[in-house]
């Protein structure tokens, strides 16, 4: 039996390609259109982790003489991740990033001219990107905030523009009134790297609207997150906080249809941190949430290969995308979209039954 005092995680793993899954019969759990063999369950107790792995066939046993366990289960089981929102794809999509800064860390100045801006996202569209993500603000490891009045006027004629030519676009900002101009010119989803927190009025937006928001992982500011890097349990650390945005937003009238998840890779974690998030990415599926994953060009690939240029740092983010599609990961934010589409494309081929 289940402590009422402790709380409980699941995560599946001991991925299976489709091909053999005939071969295991009721031996492996379905989560987001891809099949495991185990689940391991993390009981969390004051301050106290265990963590117990079991076969499925086992945990199956084990939930039918609980409810509690079965309840858990039934977040996980036979469900596309993508079916319940305005992403209703069953393979993976890909959002571009088209930063109109300054000062990004990838490709800071690169898209300050209004014309280039309009040929670069079109060409991200024929290489594959299903949403152009447009963003007026850097939110890189020690960026100062930047006024709305100068983040719209950055962004808003790109949006204008791409959503005449009919190109799905999401709109990164943290900010209320950037967000309210960006939908009414034609943002079909809010990216906010501070989970609604930095502003009050973003929510009442999202609700006016009925507009999906992304909520991503970021303790503090981006000038401040990297002050905050002291975990107790990362992994369960990220869940909890993810999990208590999810319910201020349903508490708020947002419908849970309309959340997006993301556990910030590099947002306020150091090399071991954004490691062990990578490694255990299936938990997040507990929180009947699409889940976003953002790692292109991150800093932890040079930490691992020591290559320090961001734009060197392609395969890394390959065989991390790879790595996150094996734990059920089907929305992927990167810089490179003819090469990561390529990768992905041809590993659901390889992976179809």
């Amino acid at each position: 039996m289940l402590s009422k005092i402790a709380k409980y995680y699941l995560r599946p793993f001991g991925f299976i390609p489709l091909k053999d899954v005939h071969l295991q019969k009721n031996k492996v759990i379905e989560v987001s259109g891809n099949y495991y063999s185990n689940i391991e369950l993390i009981k969390k107790e004051k301050r106290r982790v265990s963590r117990t792995n079991f076969l499925v066939e086992d945990f199956y046993k084990l939930a039918d003489n609980d409810k509690n366990l079965q309840n858990y289960l039934n977040l996980l089981k036979n469900k596309n991740i993508l079916s319940n929102c305005i992403l209703k794809k069953k393979k993976s999509l890909i959002f571009s990033i088209l930063n109109i800064t300054p000062d990004s860390f990838s490709d800071g100045g690169e898209n300050l001219n209004f014309k280039n801006n309009i040929t670069k996202a079109e060409k991200m569209i024929k290489d594959g990107a299903d949403f152009i993500d447009i963003g007026g603000e850097s939110t890189r490891p020690g960026a100062t905030k930047v006024k709305p009045s100068d983040e719209i006027l950055r962004v808003l004629p790109t949006i204008q523009s791409l959503n005449h030519k009919k190109i799905n676009l999401s709109l990164d900002t943290r900010n209320s009134s950037t967000m309210e101009l960006g939908i009414l010119a034609g943002v079909k989803i809010i990216n906010d790297v501070s989970a609604l927190k930095n502003d009050k009025k973003s929510i009442d937006i999202l609700k006016k609207y009925k507009t999906p928001i992304i909520l991503m992982h970021m303790p503090g500011t981006p000038k401040t997150m990297m002050k905050y890097t002291n975990y107790f349990d990362v992994v369960l650390d990220v869940y909890d906080f993810l999990e208590e945005r999810i319910k201020f937003c349903e508490s708020k009238g947002i419908d849970r249809n309309n959340i997006i998840i993301d556990p910030g890779i590099g947002f306020g974690k150091n090399l071991d941190d954004n490691i062990k998030l990578l490694k255990q990415l299936s938990i997040f599926h507990m929180l009947d949430c699409p889940i976003m994953l953002g790692i292109s060009r991150k800093r932890f690939i040079s930490s691992i290969n020591k290559n320090s240029d961001p734009k060197d740092r392609l395969g890394g983010t390959i065989s991390t995308t790879i790595h996150a599609m094996m734990q059920g990961i089907k929305i992927h934010r990167v810089h490179d979209v003819k090469e990561v589409r390529q990768a992905i494309d041809v590993f659901e081929k390889i992976n179809e039954k």
